[in-house]
C-alpha cells in the first residue's frame, strides 16, 4: 500500500482563504456588521495570530435574525418540497467542493489536525444530503387508538 502525502499548505493559500470568509452577520439576505458594532478576534491556536474580526452578535441582531426568519417563512413554506430538497442537495455539492477549503478554516481556527478537519466536513456535508432526500419523503402514519375504538391518521 502506497501512502501518499497531503501537499503542505501554503501561506499564500491561507491569506487568500482568510481574505474570503465574510466577517459580517448574514441576516436577511445581507452581510452586515454588529449593532454594536463589536467584533471579535479569532486566533490560530498554534500561533496565537488573530486571523480574523468577526462581527459579535449581541441581542438585537438576534431579534433582527429571528424577525427576518418568521417574515420569509411564509413565502419558503409555499416552496414545494422537491425543490427545498434540491437547495439542500446544492448546499450539500457545494460543501463538498469546499471541503479543503472548510477543512483549512477549522485546523486553523481549533488547531485540529487536517486529517481530522477534513472527516468532520465530510461528516457535517452528509447531513445535507441526507435531509436533502428526506424533504420530499412527508410520510404519515395509520394506526389504531389506545382505546382500540378508533383509527389514527397522522400525516406530515
Amino acid at each position: 500500500m502506497t501512502v501518499t502525502a497531503q501537499p503542505i499548505v501554503s501561506a499564500d493559500r491561507e491569506s487568500a482563504l482568510l481574505a474570503s470568509v465574510p466577517t459580517g452577520l448574514l441576516i436577511n439576505g445581507e452581510w452586515r456588521p454588529a449593532v454594536s458594532g463589536k467584533t471579535f478576534d479569532v486566533e490560530d491556536p498554534a500561533t496565537g495570530k488573530v486571523l480574523l474580526s468577526i462581527a459579535d452578535a449581541g441581542p438585537e441582531d438576534g431579534k433582527a435574525a429571528l424577525d427576518a426568519a418568521a417574515a420569509a417563512q411564509e413565502s419558503w413554506a409555499k416552496v414545494p418540497a422537491r425543490e427545498r430538497g434540491e437547495i439542500l442537495r446544492r448546499a450539500f455539492e457545494l460543501v463538498s467542493e469546499r471541503a479543503e477549503d472548510f477543512a483549512l478554516l477549522m485546523t486553523l481556527e481549533m488547531g485540529k489536525p487536517l486529517a481530522e478537519a477534513r472527516g468532520e466536513v465530510t461528516y457535517g456535508a452528509e447531513f445535507l444530503r441526507w435531509f436533502s432526500e428526506e424533504a420530499v419523503r412527508a410520510f404519515g402514519r395509520y394506526s389504531v387508538s389506545p382505546d382500540g375504538k378508533s383509527r389514527l391518521l397522522v400525516t406530515k
